[in-house]
């Protein structure tokens, strides 16, 4: 199938557009809030990790996080943005959303892809995130590690540790 997708740097005005995205990807309680967005945003888009893939101007997917010399994500980044780092070692992945209408067709793939890259251009040490046993496989993919079980609780779900290191 042929999405005719283009990946770019979010913007601020994607504020509503991808606080949408994320709400019908993640469960409430795991879902980053339209005031969280309205903090990353900004704060991302300035250090180039927080991308969208857009199709005749709609998003239809995302990939964003902080940046942190931490080599697992902590709970606490999701909230406060003092925690992001233009300076650290590891770019991580707060969260990878694809629209259910557009999953399985390469637009996760193709924004992880990105992300990496620009990890890579960034001269950082790697890539972590944090998954739920069953994505284990699919981040494996692009070649993370698992570390095992995070201390992570966020939305009160068991999480993996995964990184990716160059």
């Amino acid at each position: 199938m042929d999405l005719n997708i283009r990946i770019r740097p979010a913007l601020p005005d994607d504020l509503a557009q991808v606080a949408a995205l994320e709400a019908v990807c993640f469960p409430a309680a795991e879902a980053a809030s339209l005031q969280s967005f309205a903090q990353r945003l900004p704060a991302f888009c300035k250090t180039r990790s927080f991308f969208v893939a857009e199709q005749d101007g709609r998003i239809i997917g995302m990939i964003n996080g902080a940046i942190t010399d931490s080599r697992t994500i902590t709970d606490a980044m999701y909230d406060e943005i003092s925690l992001h780092s233009a300076a650290g070692a590891y770019q991580s992945v707060f969260g990878l959303d694809t629209h259910p209408a557009f999953q399985r067709c390469g637009v996760a793939a193709a924004l992880m892809a990105q992300l990496i890259a620009q990890a890579r251009a960034d001269a950082r040490k790697g890539l972590i995130l944090t998954c739920k046993q069953r994505l284990i496989p699919y981040y494996e993919k692009f070649g993370y590690q698992c570390l095992g079980i995070s201390d992570s609780v966020h939305g009160g779900a068991v999480w993996y540790d995964m990184i990716l290191e160059f």
